[in-house]
């Protein structure tokens, strides 16, 4: 692991966070997850876009975001060319051991570490739901031991990732992915409203599927639809465009559309790496 913190790289194993941090208190923080490839950080400004957005959600001050961009390029240029994950955090800081705001500076922490290579995944549709409503609906927040115990129930049932209904019965998300569903000759994924997380790599797909010809949109989409279709897809940082091939246990082939939107995300995110 490369590690920077309060404007210079430490070693991994050096403690630099307080132990009356919001982000480890409470769970007051927020964060973003780059794709590293040969040494620069993919959509990078997308992603400190949308750190910015959850930061206003919660309530916390705006990160110095030249301050942030020059703490990721410190850890590109440390961690080299092989395929990695770089890991923005930004808290509340120090606060009280309660619910009552922070009292800051906030704290920023930038980390790099190794990630495997993108593969095809099984997926297992969780008894837990999204809440649609709910006060961090849509950001990206450290708040993340729904989807702990979420992804830990999806692998005692057989799956690699889990997929989360809404209250209202909607397809949602994944802990850590978009979902994509064929239909009729169009790529569909569920809209915001439905309180998923505006994935970086979601919007990048839709644009790019579209500007090759690809029917793409988002649509609200009934849970029954992913144990009832042919062809299911994930998208992520990380992962980028992959097919799902099993939904609790149903085996499904990769789909036409999903194979073709991987090859278009695949070419293009080497050739475009801020777009």
């Amino acid at each position: 692991m490369i590690l920077w913190f309060d404007g210079r790289l430490r070693d991994h194993a050096e403690p630099v966070v307080l132990a009356t941090d919001h982000g480890l208190t409470v769970g007051d923080g927020v964060f973003e997850a780059c794709e590293l490839l040969d040494g620069r950080p993919f959509a990078l400004s997308r992603h400190l876009d949308r750190l910015e957005r959850s930061a206003a959600g919660l309530g916390l001050p705006i990160p110095d975001r030249e301050v942030v961009r020059r703490a990721v390029h410190e850890v590109a240029d440390a961690w080299g060319t092989e395929l990695a994950r770089i890991r923005i955090l930004w808290t509340g800081g120090p606060g009280p051991l309660g619910s009552e705001a922070a009292w800051g500076p906030g704290t920023l922490l930038v980390a790099a570490s190794a990630v495997g290579a993108p593969h095809a995944v099984s997926v297992a549709v969780v008894p837990f739901v999204r809440n649609e409503r709910s006060a961090i609906a849509g950001l990206k927040t450290t708040s993340y031991a729904e989807n702990v115990r979420a992804l830990a129930w999806a692998h005692e049932h057989g799956g690699d990732e889990a997929i989360f209904a809404n209250t209202r019965g909607e397809l949602c998300e994944g802990t850590g992915t978009n979902i994509f569903i064929e239909d009729g000759g169009a790529l569909l994924t569920p809209p915001l409203d439905s309180g998923c997380l505006a994935g970086v790599t979601r919007a990048v797909v839709l644009e790019w599927a579209r500007e090759e010809g690809i029917e793409a949109r988002e649509e609200t989409i009934p849970l029954k639809a992913i144990h009832e279709a042919e062809h299911v897809a994930l998208s992520s940082s990380t992962r980028g465009v992959v097919p799902v091939v099993a939904v609790d246990g149903r085996a499904l082939e990769p789909g036409p559309l999903t194979q073709q939107v991987a090859e278009i995300y695949t070419r293009r995110h080497v050739l475009t790496p801020d777009p």
